[in-house]
């Protein structure tokens, strides 16, 4: 569907011509006109395929026009990084319809609380914040949200992850009662269904792609004991010196700073980022790696949802994720809008359920490989339930380092492609 085919005010529509887009993702087609209906809506949608703008759009529509200065619509998200990315997408769109936004979060010291304060004080159009932030203002007890007509929350399963629930409660308990909430997730878990009941009225529901990779993610993963991992790591990307931009995702912050160093050890540049940076250098490194500057950033899951960069050519799991749902956020920061990209997982001797699961979530069956031969054999791959259960499925190893074996196990998930919907470069993205 074309943007000119919904029913967007002219000035909208101007700024979606002048940001180049020309044809919405199915999550916009199907969301903007529920929006601009003053329905509630919960939205499930992968990343990548443009959530952000399924919100923003039909928002700033209801903006065009609008005379006084109150705050007329809440963002809340669950890191600094997606409100700044967000704010920065109000701008460059709200620049043609004449809306005013800020976007609030912690690392700043006085000078930007008392920007924020302002805001809150004196009204903006669009408050993007995140929660913790926004609790601390708003028990100084100046804060005004008497005339909120939009409740957004985004990356909502992320928050609820975070422990967050009791901070959103405490938020929306400060909001108008007539309200028009609106609520946009990448997984839909039993806890958001609840948090819906509580906050939202007769809400409509979309269901795109949950938890499939891209179909243009090359997907492999190697067996490799935890001393194995670094030369792995470091064989991987040398091997891939034509790519200019790489993720390597781990699970603690601990692990960022020590594959930096091992991997500088090896000859191959790399910057860290974690929650242990402080909000300008973050901001700093998140440039570098926009513009090509860094090549390979080690970074925790604060990078793996919401966080719009184009063009990664690969990730790196060197840790397997605890969660199936976020191995697909990670890996659907590589081949957006319809690229082609790899996506390689390093799996030792106790990953081996967790990799089950993704598995089973994704309806895919993920070639195993062996680390190369100079490196020795790396653990052997069981097949089994989640927990580690299950029969034992034996392989050996081929010329071309991949395991063939029979299949001896309990029932396995099905196969299939995971495709997500066509996203082609025609969304402002999430």
């Amino acid at each position: 569907m074309k943007f000119t085919e919904l029913k967007l005010d002219e000035q909208v529509q101007e700024a979606i011509s002048y940001m180049g887009f020309e044809n919405a993702t199915p999550i916009q087609a199907k969301a903007i006109p529920l929006v601009l209906e003053n329905k509630d809506l919960i939205a499930c949608a992968q990343t990548g395929t443009g959530k952000t703008g399924a919100f923003l759009l039909p928002v700033l529509n209801k903006l065009v026009g609008k005379e006084d200065t109150n705050i007329d619509t809440l963002i809340i998200v669950p890191t600094r990084e997606l409100a700044i990315q967000i704010e920065q997408q109000i701008q460059g769109l709200g620049y043609f319809v004449s809306a005013g936004s800020i976007a609030i979060y912690g690392g700043g010291g006085g000078k930007e609380w008392q920007i924020q304060k302002e805001a809150l004080t004196n009204g903006v159009d669009i408050v993007v914040s995140t929660p913790g932030k926004l609790i601390s203002h708003l028990k100084m007890g100046y804060v005004n949200f008497k005339h909120v007509k939009h409740l957004i929350l985004d990356e909502a399963d992320r928050m609820l992850d975070m422990g967050f629930i009791d901070d959103l409660k405490s938020i929306i308990s400060y909001l108008p009662a007539q309200r028009q909430t609106l609520m946009f997730s990448a997984t839909m878990p039993p806890n958001i269904k609840q948090l819906a009941k509580r906050i939202m009225n007769d809400p409509a529901e979309i269901a795109l792609s949950i938890s499939k990779p891209a179909a243009g993610v090359a997907q492999k993963m190697y067996m490799a004991h935890d001393n194995q991992k670094i030369k792995l790591l470091a064989h991987i990307l040398s091997e891939r010196k034509n790519y200019d931009s790489i993720i390597v995702f781990t699970s603690t912050k601990s692990k960022v700073s020590e594959i930096v160093r091992s991997l500088g050890r090896a000859g191959l540049k790399a910057t860290g980022i974690s929650s242990n940076l402080e909000q300008e250098r973050r901001e700093e490194v998140l440039r570098g790696f926009r513009a090509k500057r860094i090549r390979i950033l080690v970074a925790t899951d604060v990078m793996s949802r919401g966080i719009d960069i184009k063009e990664i050519n690969m990730v790196v799991n060197y840790d397997v994720p605890h969660d199936a749902e976020d191995y697909v956020h990670r890996v659907g920061r590589t081949a957006r809008a319809n690229t082609k990209g790899e996506a390689f997982t390093l799996i030792n001797e106790k990953d081996m359920h967790k990799v089950w699961k993704i598995e089973k979530l994704i309806e895919t069956k993920i070639e195993k490989l062996h680390p190369p031969e100079k490196m020795g054999p790396g653990p052997e791959w069981k097949e089994g339930r989640a927990g580690g259960g299950g029969n034992k499925r034996k392989f050996n190893k081929n010329k071309n380092n991949k395991f063939r074996g029979k299949n001896r196990g309990p029932r396995k998930p099905n196969s299939g492609g995971g495709q997500k919907p066509n996203t082609s470069s025609t969304k402002p993205s999430n």
